[in-house]
């Protein structure tokens, strides 16, 4: 590799990146910068020759979203650009549901996921089995399923929401029952939030919870608090219901991201995966973010090296691939959520 190219390359992540905390508490440095230079410069060359759009969500390293990524958003935001893409090969840095959906969204393209077996606690914790039980309990409810989800899950639901438009799309539901899965305390924040408002649903809840935003509790915000009074406290609603109710803040990962370019307070706790500080640290470069954030390791198995593996052609990787019966019936519930969203 030229020499001179590569020192440029490593200036430029260098200026993105600078400022930016990594995992082990270090900032990245420009020897840092050097090391994963000749892996960025490769892949930016690549994706150009081969007509690819790198996806990546805002949970994956900084060195990913900052120094190869095309597109970089929550659930909601990268599945409305996958559905949009004209290059032929999407790769998705993130976990296989966010793969799987972008293969809904765009059929006609090849998908990737770096990481292949990057799963989800979320996705993971509801099967189309159960599901199916579900819905012969609640014969009358609309089935609504976090975009945290497998394609068999989403096939058999109604409509797929993600945090950015659930509240909206439940609020505005014909149906006064509601079956929510898979993410037991986003069905409770969406309970309280329509008591909030006086709309009277009953929210029945099904599956599990988010093995990160689970994790935190009213003690968290206490320790906060405590220590830091000025603090803005900020989270996503995966977390339980009295950590929502005690926050600042609480809404998507996007909406988190506007509220701190927004407000005028100048330390926050995020109470979310760790790859949003990276992101937030970025943007707003004057303003402190307090060492609150905790890592999804499924999410951290996105590597550069796999990315550049995917452009090279490995034939060792699979393509993400979906059943044509089970896509049919998971790209109407999807295509319900974009509808719903618009309203």
């Amino acid at each position: 590799m030229n020499k001179d190219l590569l020192e440029q390359e490593a200036k430029r992540l260098y200026k993105v990146l600078g400022q930016i905390t990594r995992l082990d508490g270090q900032k990245y440095s420009l020897d840092y910068c050097k090391k994963i230079a000749p892996l960025t410069s490769q892949i930016n060359t690549l994706k150009k020759q081969k007509n690819a759009l790198i996806l990546t969500h805002y949970y994956c390293s900084p060195e990913i979203i900052f120094g190869v990524s095309d597109e970089v958003g929550d659930s909601y935001g990268l599945s409305k650009k996958a559905a949009q893409a004209r290059q032929d090969i999407l790769i998705f840095c993130g976990v296989s549901f966010m793969a799987q959906t972008a293969k809904l969204v765009n059929p006609a393209k090849k998908v990737f996921l770096p990481p292949t077996y990057a799963g989800c606690s979320l996705a993971q914790s509801i099967t189309a089995k159960e599901v199916e039980e579900l819905k012969k309990e609640y014969p009358k409810a609309q089935f609504v399923c976090y975009i945290n989800s497998t394609a068999e899950v989403k096939a058999l639901c109604d409509v797929c929401v993600t945090s950015a438009n659930v509240f909206d799309i439940v609020a505005n539901s014909k149906h006064e029952q509601i079956v929510f899965l898979p993410d037991i305390f986003m069905a409770q924040n969406i309970d309280a939030f329509l008591q909030s408002k006086g709309i009277k649903k009953q929210i029945i809840a099904a599956g599990g919870t988010c093995c990160v935003h689970d994790k935190y509790t009213l003690k968290d915000i206490e320790i906060v608090k405590q220590k830091y009074p000025q603090a803005k406290i900020i989270c996503h609603p995966e977390c339980r219901k009295e950590v929502c109710q005690a926050s600042d803040f609480c809404g998507s990962t996007s909406a988190m991201l506007k509220y701190v370019k927004e407000t005028s307070a100048e330390v926050f706790a995020v109470l979310s995966e760790r790859g949003i500080i990276a992101v937030l640290e970025q943007e707003n470069p004057t303003k402190t973010f307090l060492p609150t954030g905790r890592v999804c390791a499924q999410m951290k198995l996105n590597k550069l090296e796999d990315i550049l593996e995917i452009l090279k052609d490995n034939k060792d990787i699979p393509e993400v691939k979906v059943d044509d019966k089970v896509a049919v019936s998971a790209l109407k519930s999807i295509n319900a959520m974009f509808k719903g969203a618009q309203k």
